[in-house]
């Protein structure tokens, strides 16, 4: 154990029991961090990076298994019991999860559960913890903060619930901070604070921050050092500035090449409009409490008109908490809201479960959060197919398993993972599974919230020309709402720019990335494609 290193990682294999035998996840993987140092582990989805440190803090899946040794400190972690390992998770070692909705307790307020953490480990009084509870939402720039203590996790937008599990993390100042993506929910200007805001307490506490991501901009901008991963195995490792100026490795070379590119075909002047929004407005609470007073409610969407056409694609951009999310659901009429909302020539607006119904079949979102989404009890192929048992009832058990496969060859997953549950795969392929469950129907409109967020670069480079190329086959319309731009450059037709639930920008593609109008946007696209000059400025202030 070298005296500076904080945790060393040393010869490490994972593997579950599945349906389908014995899978190797982690194939004797050995790294080192030491005191206020910054590394990242990067690779493909399912490469194995997230399940290197999910075994070395004891939190693997009941059907996995772990070798090797996990040393903080000296001290192996590997095989310690959940009483020994709590000693040191959550006030040593902290942990951010990919995936916060599935990490945050649905029946606790915001307040108690970042509270909880303070009084165990940090033997604070119930009220000292939440007055550091409301400091450290303060400190993640959660906006309305005092207000957001009693709120529950279903309450906040996936950014906030992200900088939820950040404020969760840093709550004991650990030693070190295992960030498993977690700047992956959050819009670019959000990323640049949140970055700049470790930086910053990685200075002032010494704390080391172990980064797994696919961001390669912000692993240029961050680390020191980076280990790349491939298929269970470092493939190779260096410094930042040696893996980005001179990788060895042609895989890695393919990782840093991976960019979005293209754009999408022009939609044809006469191509008929399928949707059309006329004044959408969402307000959440507003409701009278004990005493018949009324509170005025947060105001989501405020007034949102637009349209589609058959075969385009309307990209919606905006800050964590600018409604765009919200505006998707109400759409699809999964949340209630005002204003008119017409698809294919039928007034939708206001319809129940029920009512809407036969329009389900050709109206499917994917969801920014695909575990939560997805059933665990289900099998993939169960997931994937459980809309035809609805929509295709005449449909043999035989052709639902073709198209089954068919869906998940057309977004690179083996068909043969059809007998696994969603715990057995990585955040990226989870994306992947909801993202086939939408296209196993054929739509006529796709509402896509985040759908690449989760995937690394080369998955995205690909999921995009799938996604253009199935517009193509069938005509179908996508509402693509997303932080990541160049994502939203190389997919859509026209872009809405949303801040605080209002439009501020609307129009074609080339005009709002090359000629934005307003200052809103101009930082939005800075922060986008100029991450590092953002954290340097931001440092220098």
């Amino acid at each position: 154990m070298t005296q500076a290193n904080i945790l060393e990682i040393d010869d490490i294999h994972v593997s579950f029991d599945t349906p389908d035998g014995m899978v190797e996840a982690v194939r004797g993987v050995s790294m080192s961090i030491a005191r206020g140092e910054t590394v990242a582990v990067v690779g493909e989805s399912g490469s194995g990076k997230s399940q290197v440190m999910v075994a070395a803090m004891g939190l693997l899946a009941s059907n996995g298994h772990a070798t090797g040794a996990a040393r903080y400190h000296g001290e192996n972690l590997i095989g310690k019991s959940k009483r020994q390992l709590n000693r040191i998770r959550g006030k040593h070692v902290t942990m951010i999860f990919q995936e916060p909705m599935t990490s945050l307790d649905p029946l606790y307020t915001i307040e108690r559960q970042i509270s909880e953490p303070l009084m165990v480990h940090g033997g604070l009084s119930r009220r000292a913890a939440s007055a550091r509870t409301l400091e450290l939402l303060e400190l993640v720039q959660i906006p309305r903060a005092k207000e957001r203590l009693k709120a529950y996790p279903h309450e906040l937008s996936g950014g906030q619930r992200q900088r939820v599990m950040i404020a969760m993390a840093l709550a004991n100042n650990p030693d070190l901070l295992i960030a498993d993506e977690p700047t992956t929910a959050l819009d670019v200007t959000i990323q640049a604070e949140i970055l700049g805001l470790l930086a910053e307490l990685q200075e002032k506490l010494g704390m080391a921050i172990l980064f797994i991501t696919h961001d390669l901009g912000i692993v240029e901008a961050f680390a020191n050092r980076v280990y790349v991963m491939r298929a269970g195995q470092v493939v190779e490792h260096g410094t930042a500035a040696q893996i980005f100026s001179a990788p060895r490795e042609e895989y890695t070379r393919m990782l840093l090449a991976a960019e979005p590119e293209g754009r999408k075909a022009p939609v044809d002047d006469s191509a008929e409009t399928i949707l059309s929004a006329e004044d959408v407005g969402i307000t959440f609470g507003g409701n009278r409490n004990w005493w018949g007073k009324a509170s005025p409610g947060v105001a989501a969407v405020k007034g949102v008109s637009l349209s589609l056409r058959t075969g385009e694609t309307l990209g919606i951009v905006g800050e964590s908490g600018s409604g765009k999310s919200t505006l998707g659901r109400c759409l699809l009429q999964l949340l209630p809201g005002e204003g008119r909302v017409v698809f294919m020539g039928d007034d939708i607006s206001g319809l129940d479960r029920a009512q809407m119904r036969p329009y389900r079949k050709t109206l499917q979102m994917v969801f920014q959060d695909p575990y939560g989404s997805l059933s665990p009890r289900m099998t993939v192929g169960e997931i994937i197919t459980e809309g035809l048992l609805v929509h295709a009832p005449s449909i043999s058990a035989k052709e639902r398993d073709a198209r089954a496969k068919q869906a998940l060859t057309e977004v690179e997953l083996d068909p043969s993972v059809r007998n696994r549950f969603p715990h057995e795969f990585s955040g990226g392929q989870r994306q992947r599974i909801a993202i086939a469950r939408a296209l196993v129907l054929h739509p006529t409109l796709i509402v896509l919230d985040e759908p690449t967020s989760a995937l690394d670069r080369s998955v995205q480079k690909s999921i995009i020309a799938l996604l253009r190329d199935l517009q193509a086959r069938y005509g179908m319309s996508y509402i693509f709402i997303s932080h990541d731009l160049s994502v939203v450059q190389a997919l859509s037709d026209r872009v809405m720019v949303m801040k605080d639930g209002d439009v501020v920008e609307a129009g074609p593609t080339a005009q709002i990335f090359d000629a934005p109008q307003t200052d809103y946007t101009r930082r939005l696209m800075r922060a986008a494609f100029d991450l590092r000059s953002v954290l340097a400025e931001r440092a220098r202030a």
